[in-house]
C-alpha cells in the first residue's frame, strides 16, 4: 500500500511539473503562411506595389510597439532585444515577422523599378535581403521555442525561402540556395496534406511558385536539361515568390539574346538583305522573333486566344522598339546615301511584318466574336457578339491589308516575292470584303429591313464566287480559306431564300396586321391595363422594376402626377361702390395762398 501511494504521488507531482512548464512556457499558434498572404493580397501585392506593402508593415510594427508598450525610449534611441524569455505574447513574434517582411518587401521595391536596379541600388538591396534573412532565423529560433509544431514548421519553411533568394540573387552558391527552397517545398507539402481547405489551397500555391526557382538552380548547377529559351515557360504563374525569378529570368533572357544577336547581321525579307550594325535592334528583333514562335509555332494550337492576344502585344512592342532604334540610326546616319537605304529599307520591312501581325491578331478577334455569335447565352452576365461588330472588325482587316499593299508597293524595283505578296493581300482583301457583306446582310436581317439583307446576301455570293474563282486560280492556292468560302457560299444561298420567304409571307400579312392596329384605335388612348403602382401595394413582396431582361417602365409612382382640385379663397365683388354717395370734402381741403401780384391777376 505504502508502495502505491508513492507511486501516485509521483506521478501526481509529474501532471504538476508537466502544468507548471506549460504555465510558465506557454506555445504560441501562428498560422504565417495565411497571414501572411492575407495580408500581401489586402495591402498592394495583388498589384505588385511592393511600396504599399512596406508602408502597412511599418504601421503595423508601430501599433505593434505601441500595444505591447514595447518602444525603444523617447527622444534617444534604445535598443530593445526580443529573447525567448521576452516573448510572453503572440505579438512580439508578430513583430519579428513584420520586421523581415517590412526588409523583404524594401528589397522587392528595388528589384521591380522600371529601369532595373543600378551598381548602387543591387548593393542596397542585397543589404536588406540579408537583413529579412536574419529577423526570418531570428522568427525561427523564436518558434522553435514558443511556437507549437505546426508554428515552428511554417518558421522554418518561411526562413529556408528567404535564404535561398538572399543567395538566388546575389548568384552564387546555387547549391545552397537548392537546398533552401527543396526544404521549403518539402515543409510546404506535408502541411498541404492537413488543416482546412484554405490553407491546403495556400500551400499548394506555394509549391507551384518554388517550382521555377527549384527548376531554375538545377540549371545553374548543370543537373537540369532545360533550355534557357524554355525558361520562359516556367516562370508564367503569378506570385509574390515568382518576381526574383522573373527579373532573374528577364536578365538571363537579355543575355542569351545579346549573345545570340551577336551573329545576327543581315535581316531578309520578301528577297531582300538587310544589314543591321545596331546591337539594340538586333535585340528587339530576335526578341520579337522568339515569341512568334509561340503564336505560330507547332505549339500554337495548344495556346488559349486570351494569351495570345497578351503574346501580341509583346510582339508589337518589341517590333517598335525595333524601329525607334532604325529611326534614331537614320537621324544620326550623316550624309551616307548607302547607308539611309538600308536603313529605310530595314524600316519599311519591319513595318510590313508589324501590317502582317496585326491581320493576324484581329483575324483572332473575329474568330472569337464568330464563336460568341452562334452561342447560347446561359450567363445574363456573359457578352454576346452582334453582327455589327464584326462589320467593325472586317473594316479594321480592310483597312489593315490595304495598308500593308500600299507599304508592299512603295518600292521602285519591286522583286517577285513583293508582287506575290501584293497578289496574296489583294486576295486577302477579296475575302474580307466578302465575309463583310455577309454580316452587314445579317445584321439588317436582325433589324427586320428584308429588301436590303436579301440584296446583300446577293451581293455577298457573288463576291464569294469571285474571292473563290481568284483563289483557285493563285498558285499558292489556300485550301483552308477556299472551304471557308464555299461554306460562306451555301450559308449565302440559304439565307438568300429565308429572307425571299420572310418577307413574302410579312408582305400577306401585312393587310391583316393593318386591320387589327386601326381596330384597336381607341381616341380615349392606350387600352392596354397597367399594373399597380409602388406605392398601392407596399404590402406585397412584389417588384416595381420588372423582369431586367425587359424593357419594361418601372411601375414607382405615376409621373407626371394628375392634377388634383385645391380649395382657394372666395372672389369678393363690391357691386354698392357705385351707388353711393360720398360727402363733398372741399371745404376741408387745403387751398393755396396766393400773393399780391396773384391776387391782382387771378
Amino acid at each position: 500500500m505504502a508502495k502505491g501511494n508513492d507511486t501516485t504521488a509521483m506521478d501526481i507531482d509529474d501532471q504538476n511539473s508537466a502544468a507548471s512548464n506549460q504555465i510558465s512556457n506557454p506555445k504560441f499558434s501562428i498560422n504565417v503562411l495565411q497571414l501572411l498572404n492575407s495580408a500581401q493580397m489586402q495591402h498592394g501585392l495583388r498589384f505588385g506595389d511592393y511600396a504599399r506593402y512596406r508602408r502597412y508593415c511599418t504601421a503595423r510594427l508601430r501599433r505593434l510597439y505601441k500595444s505591447l508598450k514595447f518602444t525603444h525610449g523617447r527622444g534617444k534611441y534604445t535598443k530593445r532585444a526580443i529573447t525567448a524569455s521576452t516573448v510572453s505574447e503572440v505579438r512580439f513574434l508578430h513583430i519579428v515577422l513584420y520586421t523581415a517582411e517590412r526588409a523583404w518587401s524594401h528589397a522587392m521595391e528595388k528589384k521591380t523599378l522600371p529601369d532595373g536596379p543600378n551598381a548602387r541600388q543591387r548593393s542596397y538591396l542585397i543589404g536588406r535581403l540579408r537583413k529579412a534573412v536574419k529577423w526570418a532565423s531570428h522568427f525561427q529560433d523564436l518558434c522553435a521555442f514558443k511556437g507549437d509544431s505546426r508554428t515552428s514548421l511554417e518558421a522554418e519553411a518561411y526562413a529556408s525561402y528567404m535564404k535561398g533568394s538572399l543567395l538566388f540573387e546575389k548568384d552564387e552558391n546555387w547549391d545552397v540556395a537548392l537546398k533552401c527552397f527543396k526544404s521549403a517545398r518539402a515543409v510546404y507539402e506535408e502541411l498541404g496534406k492537413y488543416g482546412d481547405l484554405e490553407n491546403q489551397v495556400l500551400c499548394r500555391e506555394r509549391v507551384e511558385e518554388l517550382e521555377p526557382s527549384i527548376r531554375y538552380c538545377l540549371h545553374k548547377i548543370g543537373e537540369s536539361n532545360l533550355q534557357t529559351s524554355e525558361l520562359l515557360h516556367v516562370g508564367e504563374m503569378e506570385g509574390p515568390a515568382l518576381d526574383l525569378f522573373r527579373a532573374k529570368l528577364e536578365a538571363v533572357m537579355a543575355e542569351a539574346r545579346s549573345q545570340q544577336a551577336a551573329s545576327m547581321n543581315e535581316f531578309h525579307w520578301l528577297g531582300h538583305r538587310f544589314p543591321i550594325s545596331n546591337a539594340k535592334t538586333r535585340v528587339s528583333i530576335l526578341k520579337a522573333q522568339e515569341l512568334e514562335k509561340d503564336v505560330n509555332g507547332p505549339t500554337a494550337d495548344s495556346v488559349p486566344a486570351e494569351k495570345k492576344l497578351a503574346i501580341f502585344d509583346k510582339i508589337f512592342a518589341a517590333y517598335n522598339e525595333a524601329r525607334s532604334c532604325i529611326r534614331n540610326d537614320l537621324v544620326n546616319t550623316g550624309n551616307s546615301e548607302s547607308m539611309k537605304d538600308d536603313l529605310s529599307g530595314l524600316d519599311k520591312a519591319i513595318g510590313a511584318i508589324l501590317g502582317e501581325r496585326t491581320i493576324e491578331r484581329n483575324q483572332l478577334l473575329v474568330h472569337l466574336a464568330k464563336s460568341k455569335l452562334s452561342k447560347v447565352r446561359d450567363d445574363k452576365t456573359e457578352k454576346v457578339t452582334k453582327p455589327e461588330e464584326l462589320v467593325r472588325l472586317y473594316d479594321l482587316l480592310l483597312q489593315n491589308t490595304a495598308d500593308l499593299s500600299d507599304l508592299v508597293s512603295s518600292g521602285r524595283d519591286r522583286k517577285p516575292e513583293e508582287v506575290a505578296f501584293g497578289e496574296q493581300c489583294e486576295l486577302k482583301s477579296l475575302v474580307f470584303r466578302a465575309e463583310r457583306c455577309f454580316y452587314l446582310a445579317k445584321s439588317y436581317s436582325l433589324a427586320g429591313k428584308r429588301p436590303e439583307a436579301y440584296a446583300l446576301y446577293c451581293k455577298a455570293r457573288s463576291l464569294v464566287e469571285n474571292a473563290v474563282k481568284k483563289l483557285q486560280s493563285s498558285t499558292h492556292a489556300d485550301k483552308f480559306a477556299i472551304n471557308e468560302l464555299t461554306t460562306l457560299y451555301n450559308e449565302c444561298r440559304s439565307n438568300i431564300c429565308i429572307e425571299h420567304a420572310t418577307g413574302i409571307m410579312e408582305e400577306e400579312k401585312a393587310p391583316e396586321n393593318l386591320s387589327n392596329q386601326i381596330s384597336n384605335i381607341s381616341l380615349t388612348g392606350n387600352n392596354k391595363k397597367l399594373g399597380k403602382l409602388l406605392m398601392e401595394k407596399l404590402d406585397d413582396y412584389e417588384s416595381a422594376v420588372g423582369d431586367p431582361t425587359t424593357k419594361s417602365i418601372p411601375r414607382i409612382e405615376a409621373f407626371p402626377p394628375a392634377f388634383q382640385a385645391v380649395p382657394r379663397n372666395p372672389i369678393v365683388r363690391d357691386l354698392a361702390y357705385d351707388l353711393i354717395e360720398f360727402p363733398s370734402l372741399e371745404n376741408k381741403m387745403k387751398k393755396e395762398k396766393k400773393g399780391l401780384i396773384g391776387r391782382l391777376w387771378g
